[in-house]
């Protein structure tokens, strides 16, 4: 009798370990929830994992890119089974962390971590996606100058700017295009510089607005209303913030990124690789023009809509 509940109780512990929901923990990156722009594009990846495969998620606001290592290093020792960092800042820490426990998943957003077998970079080709807005921008100018703010000069925020550049050009050959960093300390958040950066470029005869600088890209679109001249969003969709003249957003869909990579975990097909996500993944894009439809016109979006097809294609190649 014994003998058989022995065997009915690691049965039943079988099942109840079998059942167990996955353990999913995400580190954001600096400037936190609310930033309308990326670190709110890779919590609803989360949040749309939970619902989807009943994943246990948990989420961290790091103050400081040094606390990268503490949170990973804790989530690793409390038996998280995929832990995900969504800024480049965390490689260093994960790619030490990792070595140490094997059996953990780990993923990181927009770096190509060493190769190893439990460690996904996701990255994404942002030039392909701005090169479609920096067409826009060079449709919509009416002083021939356009702006790009970036949080920092670095290949990440360049690989922006890079295709900004040049999907102006290809309109435009002659345009100008004025760049600009935030720098700081505070790059990715802080709105009021990013407004003076913006009326700065105004001043100078620019006339649309890109920025890739997370949270400080709500001052510089206070800035873009302000001055009464169009900007362009980044990451999520932030058509909104000033209707009619934000003209669209860059999409950068790190919300597919994340839910990829989970929903890949929990079916057992996670790779210790690099996903990429481009136009023809669906990773980058733009939006549906929803306020500023009549004002770009059918045949500008027609003009842009082509051009997608054309880099997904081949035809257009884009650095």
């Amino acid at each position: 009798m014994k003998k058989i509940n022995s065997i009915i109780m690691f049965l039943l512990l079988s099942v109840t370990i079998l059942a167990a929901p996955l353990k999913v923990g995400l580190i954001l990156a600096m400037g936190g929830l609310g930033d309308k722009s990326f670190n709110d594009s890779a919590y609803a990846g989360l949040l749309k994992a939970q619902k989807d495969f009943n994943v246990e998620v948990k989420y961290v606001e790091p103050n400081s890119w040094m606390e990268d290592a503490y949170f990973l290093e804790e989530y690793s020792q409390n038996g998280f089974d995929l832990i995900i960092a969504t800024s480049y800042t965390a490689q260093d820490a994960m790619e030490d962390i990792s070595s140490k426990f094997p059996n953990t998943k780990y993923a990181i957003v927009d770096t190509r971590a060493k190769e190893g077998e439990n460690i996904a970079s996701l990255v994404f080709d942002e030039s392909e996606g701005s090169f479609l807005v920096g067409a826009i921008a060079a449709k919509m100018s009416k002083t021939g100058k356009v702006g790009f703010i970036g949080a920092l000069d670095i290949p990440l925020i360049n690989r922006f700017k890079s295709g900004y550049e040049q999907g102006a050009k290809y309109v435009n050959p002659n345009i100008s295009v004025i760049t600009t960093y935030v720098g700081g300390d505070a790059p990715f958040s802080d709105p009021l510089k990013g407004k003076e950066h913006a009326y700065s470029l105004a001043n100078q005869g620019v006339d649309v607005i890109y920025h890739a600088s997370g949270n400080t890209g709500i001052g510089i679109l206070e800035g873009v209303k302000e001055k009464g001249i169009y900007g362009i969003g980044v990451d999520c969709d932030q058509d909104d913030i000033v209707k009619g003249q934000v003209l669209t957003s860059m999409l950068k869909n790190v919300n597919n990124a994340i839910y990829k990579v989970i929903e890949d975990t929990v079916n057992g097909e996670f790779k210790g690789q690099v996903y990429n996500f481009g136009l023809k993944e669906n990773g980058v894009g733009t939006t549906d023009f929803k306020y500023t439809r009549q004002i770009i016109g059918s045949e500008n979006i027609n003009f842009v809509e082509n051009l997608k097809a054309d880099i997904i294609s081949g035809k257009i190649k884009v650095n």
